[in-house]
């Protein structure tokens, strides 16, 4: 079990530009402050990440949401509504001042709101963004389990919640909302229909135009 003392170091240990692992409903993220640089070369340099791919910022609730990005749009209001807390991220248009070692350098950032309890009670405490993606090494099986974490990292990351093993065991859906429709970047929990029933619009087709996507490199789907 996770105890309150628990979440406080994990909180403090982000605020002082640590790495926290922590679960998700869907796998384990590992988590740093996405406000902060040197704390964001370190997550990309434990996970041994490009530099220019996009992590998912992970929030408490969606009064958060205007910290970080420019504008909601309607169909982005109707899949938060529908479905945060939960196993989605949306990708909007950055707000100013969001980190290019968050975006890829885009300008579009990738934000979800997790729904389990350990992930919301360390959000809720830390009070900001945690840039969380998958808690293993680039290319490989995202973890499931504090144990997976432990193997994968050893003292690499500072603390590890152990909330036990997650519940749906596959990383977000992906979904972008930065034009006439939105667009499915990356499959998962949530099925393509579901997404079209709670948008109330089609689904468009990603092209080149598309946001770059966390976790969708080709690597991502060939893990060692």
């Amino acid at each position: 079990m996770v105890s309150d003392p628990d979440i406080d170091n994990a909180a403090a240990i982000l605020r002082r530009g640590g790495l926290v692992a922590f679960p998700t409903e869907t796998v384990y993220g590992l988590g740093a402050d996405a406000r902060n640089p040197a704390a964001l070369r370190k997550l990309y340099a434990v996970k041994g990440r490009p530099a220019g791919h996009p992590v998912i910022v992970h929030l408490a609730d969606v009064s958060q949401l205007a910290q970080w990005t420019r504008d909601v749009p309607p169909a982005a209001a109707k899949l938060a509504a529908k479905f945060w807390p939960g196993p989605l991220t949306l990708i909007m248009r950055r707000a100013p001042g969001v980190s290019d070692a968050v975006t890829g350098g885009q300008d579009t950032v990738g934000l979800r709101i997790p729904s389990h309890p350990v992930a919301h009670a360390l959000l809720t405490k830390f009070g900001g963004g945690v840039a969380a993606p998958s808690a293993n090494r680039f290319g490989r099986v995202s973890a499931t389990t504090a144990g997976h974490v432990r193997q994968e990292f050893g003292a690499s990351v500072d603390f590890v919640l152990d909330g036990g093993q997650t519940e749906i065991g596959i990383e977000s859906t992906i979904v972008a909302v930065t034009g006439e429709r939105p667009v499915l970047l990356r499959p998962g929990h949530i099925s393509a229909r579901e997404i079209e029933h709670a948008a109330g619009v089609p689904l468009g087709a990603p092209d080149t135009g598309s946001p770059r996507a966390p976790g969708t490199l080709a690597a991502h789907y060939a893990p060692q």
